[in-house]
């Protein structure tokens, strides 16, 4: 078995548990492993074989002797057992947006539905609205997410994508010492979803290049192998293609294969303006050739700066080169703290010194403890007692850091009318306060918009979090109007988020933009629920970037008391 279908079927099983009412911790623990287990970057069959199985966070004596059956026979007897229990059909209704493991588990007692499109017809036949603790309302909800599922596309998430690309670019490097080599395609551009992992590679003898890529430890099956190009799908399910090529001509295929489509023909057009013809291999001036060793060759001939990769969309970025006003794009370095993370006060799993000390070691001046509030039940939010409470730590662990400062803030819920999770009074005494919509998100636009628009007006609402609510490959926007949100936010002087967890992204590259031509504050947060999760700053910083982001308009790249002032400015 390849390390994708395992840890696809430990998620399976911590599904079924889920469905069946188990404890959550249970479910929690088979899909730590698996999501470890598909990060391995080496076959488990190997480490199983070295006795190494232990060595894979999360998993222990218990779990050990399951995978030892699995990979042993092939066959997992405790999953035999739960299929007995729960038609693996019934985990499938959990992809529908809106359907938790009690709702699926009621659409099965009650109806027999062990596929979408039994519930689908089931709703469309009016008989969910029937089912205790659903309604009309839930039954319109639930068709709506299974029209949202159909809408999905197989595209990689920029998360899952960009640390595997990453690290075979690191071993590649380390294998052959070649230093031109570089992920290309939308991957490049840091997009949000991307279709496929494509890598370049110059090196002298390119057949060798493509002879170590096939022999990597990630790789678990070869599927074409050539002198210049090879394809391969890696232990975690994912397919990589690599091209090699001569040093002479890496600068033009590394910016065509960058792209986009829309940004190249761009650039062709100006070619042809010049008297010149653009391909992936370079430039012809008639029969003459001219070759671009560096992707920088390809924009001096034609007369304009390097442009950085995020923002090759073709909106407006080759007139901005030509005027010489690219923006000076933000860098992570720029970032001094993070504005928006939990602890184990509320739904996280770090202590607020661990998550702390994290934040340092990521060199940052300060971190912001944004717990949940006391609304949101299902995350152990806050009441106002234990907020107080944390405020006291936190106070005691500001006394034992020099250089680094945790800030008292809470991530507060917007509630269904628009005001907040906790009154003025208490709101008053936070450092920063985050609103964010978690619940009833599926509301009309007019009413979602109102919604959030009243919490903006809050004169103690410093940040919005993760505006859209958006879940990439899972939920769709919510209908809020981004646009009025952007004009109030504008008016109000409220900042808005740019949450970088990698299945949010959220604002947007395109909403960015328009958020900094209004004049609009923004941060860039990771909303960690652990200390790795800090470690997501970089995705956020790529979408700032490809929203034409400088340092200037990030209110976390400012040191801290500069920061703590404006953040005094609304009230």
């Amino acid at each position: 078995m390849t390390n994708r279908q395992v840890a696809d079927l430990l998620r399976l099983i911590g599904d079924m548990l889920e469905i069946k009412g188990e404890v959550i911790y249970k479910s929690l623990a088979y899909r730590r492993a698996a999501d470890n287990i598909e990060a391995l970057g080496r076959d488990i069959n190997e480490l199983w074989r070295e006795g190494g199985l232990r060595d894979i966070p999360g998993v222990g004596a218990a779990l050990e002797n399951k995978l030892d059956e699995l990979l042993g026979t092939g066959r997992l007897g405790y999953y035999d057992k739960l299929q007995e229990e729960i038609p693996i059909g019934v985990v499938s209704l959990l992809s529908i947006p809106d359907v938790g493991p009690k709702t699926a588990k009621l659409l099965w007692e009650e109806l027999g539905a062990v596929s979408v499109a039994d519930v689908e017809r089931a709703a469309r036949e009016g008989k969910l609205r029937e089912l205790p603790g659903l309604g009309v309302r839930s039954e319109q909800r639930i068709l709506e997410g299974i029209a949202s599922l159909y809408r999905r596309t197989t595209r990689i998430p920029l998360g899952a994508a960009w640390p595997v690309a990453r690290e075979l670019v690191q071993a590649l490097r380390s294998r052959l010492g070649i230093q031109m080599v570089e992920p290309v395609g939308s991957l490049r551009r840091m997009k949000d979803t991307v279709g496929d992992i494509d890598l370049l590679v110059a090196y002298e003898e390119p057949e060798q290049a493509t002879a170590a890529f096939t022999a990597l430890p990630q790789v678990a099956e070869v599927v074409s192998h050539g002198p210049t190009r090879a394809t391969v799908i890696l232990h975690n399910g994912l397919q990589v293609d690599l091209r090699a090529l001569h040093p002479e001509r890496y600068g033009a295929l590394l910016q065509y294969f960058t792209g986009s489509k829309d940004h190249n023909v761009a650039l062709r057009a100006l070619a042809q303006r010049k008297g010149l013809s653009l391909s992936e291999y370079g430039f012809k001036r008639g029969e003459e050739e001219v070759l671009c060793p560096r992707e920088e060759d390809v924009y001096r001939i034609l007369g304009l700066p390097w442009i950085p990769p995020e923002l090759r969309e073709d909106r407006g970025e080759l007139r901005a080169a030509q005027q010489g006003a690219l923006p000076e794009l933000l860098q992570l370095a720029d970032i001094r703290g993070d504005l928006h993370s939990h602890t184990n006060w509320s739904d996280a799993a770090a202590t607020l010194l661990e998550m702390a000390q994290a934040a340092q070691g990521l060199g940052y001046e300060y971190l912001v403890i944004s717990d949940h509030t006391q609304g949101l039940g299902i995350a152990n939010g806050l009441d106002v007692a234990r907020l107080r409470q944390q405020r006291a730590e936190i106070e005691g662990l500001n006394k034992r850091f020099s250089g680094f400062r945790l800030l008292r803030g809470a991530e507060v819920e917007i509630r269904g009318d628009g005001t907040l999770d906790y009154p003025d009074e208490v709101l008053q005494e936070l450092d920063v306060v985050i609103a964010s919509v978690h619940v009833g998100l599926r509301q009309d636009k007019e009413t979602i918009t109102a919604r959030v628009v009243r919490a903006m007006r809050n004169p103690h609402v410093d940040i919005l979090g993760h505006p859209s609510g958006r879940l990439l490959g899972y939920r769709e926007a919510t209908n809020v109007d981004l646009d009025s949100v952007l004009q109030v936010a504008a008016e109000t002087g409220t900042i808005l988020e740019v949450n970088a967890m990698p299945n949010r992204l959220d604002l947007d590259d395109v909403h960015i933009r328009r958020a900094i031509e209004l004049g609009v504050a923004l941060c860039i947060n990771s909303d960690a629920h652990s200390t790795g999760g800090l470690e997501v700053m970089e995705y956020g910083v790529a979408t700032a970037r490809r929203g034409w982001a400088e340092a200037r308009h990030i209110v976390n790249t400012l040191p801290v008391e500069q920061l703590r002032k404006l953040l005094t400015r609304k009230e």
